[in-house]
């Protein structure tokens, strides 16, 4: 494991010299990767710097722990350093393993939420409402910037669909597990019976990609313009602004009605169709190395039930780890999803150590 660090470090330290040549900071392409590449290796550099200081500091104590000539006090201490040292030095081993897991470049980038009414009528539409605001107020606790693309609510209330960018720091390493099927046990507002039903919906979480990630060819296009409808402003049904933009070779569909003009919701729309298209794309390159199991907490796959939140009982439940939590409220209300992202990350490190 230390040979494998050093070579790292070596990485990193040429790294650093190649980010001042001029040819480098030229390609643009190039010089991203290398910064990626920088960020995912310096909490393991700099890990390792201190692991070597504290197994420095326990060799120094024990020649001193191991002088028979040495004051009986001064060994004492020395005996303590060694100790404390050594329990030091074997966590940060431990720590080590788990940032020499290799990390998805995916997780430093921004992300595309899409939320989907799913089964259960008027009730899914608005446990996908509360979704969305769960997710908001996420962001909010991370500093994120939080930006609805396009928004179609449910004519008896909630949301038929969402999508949403959210920008900031490390924000799809976090979120990612989040895709998949969320189920809601509890008594809807109009049951007279007090009897707890059951609704889902759907979450898919994207990385954002740029155009060096994802090439599209203009030709593959197909871009309607059409005018947008619902609570916007006064241009709404006044100007042809929203815009439908169909991929034609995969059949993609997205429509974005959510911007001030044409041109902004055509761009929106772009950001969305290359991250569903990268999505894909990630997704039939883990098929065929027959890893998607393996490197996931859980396929991601929108069919599959990835967490039940029990009103009743005011308990969550992540399937895919085992999690049980009695602080619905917390987590929906306040947006507090901080203990169900480290445990899903931790689950995952654990899953890849295993798989190595």
């Amino acid at each position: 494991m230390l040979d494998k660090i050093e070579e790292i470090v070596k990485r990193y330290r040429d790294n650093e010299l190649a980010l001042y040549d001029p040819q480098v900071t030229a390609d643009l392409k190039h010089y991203r990767e290398l910064m990626r590449a920088q960020a995912e290796l310096k909490d393991i550099v700099e890990k390792y710097q201190e692991y070597k200081k504290v197994k420095q500091a326990a060799a120094d104590a024990k020649t001193l722990l191991d002088d028979p000539a040495g004051d009986k006090e001064l060994r004492e201490l020395a005996e303590a350093e060694w100790k404390t040292n050594n329990e030091a030095a074997d966590a940060l081993e431990e720590e080590l393993k788990f940032l020499l897991v290799p990390q998805d470049p995916d997780d430093n980038k921004n992300a595309i939420l899409e939320i989907r009414q799913g089964t259960g009528g008027e009730e899914a539409a608005l446990f996908a409402s509360d979704l969305f605001s769960m997710y908001r107020r996420y962001a909010e606790r991370n500093s994120w910037r939080f930006q609805v693309l396009s928004l179609t609510e449910a004519e008896q209330g909630g949301f038929k669909e969402v999508i949403v960018e959210i920008s900031g720091e490390g924000i799809y390493g976090k979120m990612k597990y989040e895709s998949g099927v969320h189920r809601v046990q509890r008594v809807p507002e109009t049951e007279a019976q007090g009897r707890v039903h059951t609704s889902a919906a759907t979450v898919a979480i994207m990385p954002e990609v740029e155009d060096v990630d994802v090439e599209i060819n203009p030709a593959d296009l197909k871009i309607d313009t059409y005018r947008s409808s619902g609570a916007g402003g006064q241009h709404i049904n006044k100007t042809d602004s929203a815009v439908r933009i169909t991929h034609l070779p995969t059949g993609l569909v997205v429509s974005c009605q959510d911007g001030r003009s044409q041109h902004a919701n055509k761009d929106s729309a772009m950001r969305v169709l290359r991250s569903r298209l990268y999505e894909m794309q990630e997704k039939e390159r883990l098929a065929k190395e027959k890893d998607l199991r393996k490197t996931q907490v859980g396929s991601g796959d929108r069919s599959e039930k990835v967490r039940t939140y029990n009103y009743p009982q005011n308990r969550i439940t992540d399937h895919r780890i085992g999690l049980t939590l009695y602080n619905l409220d917390a987590i929906v209300k306040g947006g507090d999803l901080s203990a169900i992202t480290d445990a899903l990350i931790q689950a995952d490190r654990i899953a890849k150590l295993q798989a190595a």
